[in-house]
């Protein structure tokens, strides 16, 4: 998949999540169903929280100079709800109730570092010749990483969409 078109899925998908959101009040944004399980403002923070992390990542993978010869992942995986994910704590969310508005600001802010470093890139095809290692999916080319970032978020909206059942 092209970085062009994958570019278009997370502006999508990004749209997508923040239609979802619009117009939640505090109250729908930070409740809880049980406390094992998390607000939709947590998985907004888990959201920002990971963008932040591959950006981290991509980078690091950028500094590489050497070819990377491995295959793509098969990523649908991701949009399975049925099979539970475990996030990595450095990706999961605080406690702290967060309103509507700073959930908006973090998740442009997180996005525009996204965009940020994507757009350092001259030659895009790099992002297919470079890898960096995942903690939960191991070596992953650099466009995989990009990639996985909106079927992630595809999954988070399945579970926002779940949360806002329970209103």
């Amino acid at each position: 998949m092209k970085l062009q078109e994958i570019n278009r899925k997370l502006k999508e998908t990004r749209d997508e999540l923040l239609g979802i959101i619009n117009g939640l009040s505090g109250d729908q944004l930070n409740k809880r169903k049980d406390p094992q399980s998390w607000s939709i403002s947590q998985v907004c923070q888990h959201l920002i929280k990971t963008e932040e992390l591959y950006v981290v990542a991509i980078k690091k993978g950028l500094k590489s100079k050497e070819d990377s010869f491995i295959e793509n992942k098969s990523l649908g995986f991701l949009l399975d709800r049925s099979k539970k994910l475990e996030a990595p704590d450095i990706a999961k969310p605080t406690d702290e109730n967060l309103e509507y508005q700073e959930i908006i600001e973090k998740l442009n802010n997180s996005r525009e570092k996204l965009y940020g470093i994507l757009n350092t890139v001259e030659d895009p095809s790099i992002l297919s010749r470079r890898h960096f290692i995942h903690p939960v999916f191991k070596e992953m080319l650099l466009i995989e990483w990009v990639r996985s970032l909106y079927l992630h978020e595809q999954r988070h909206i399945k579970q926002i969409n779940e949360i806002k059942d329970e209103f």
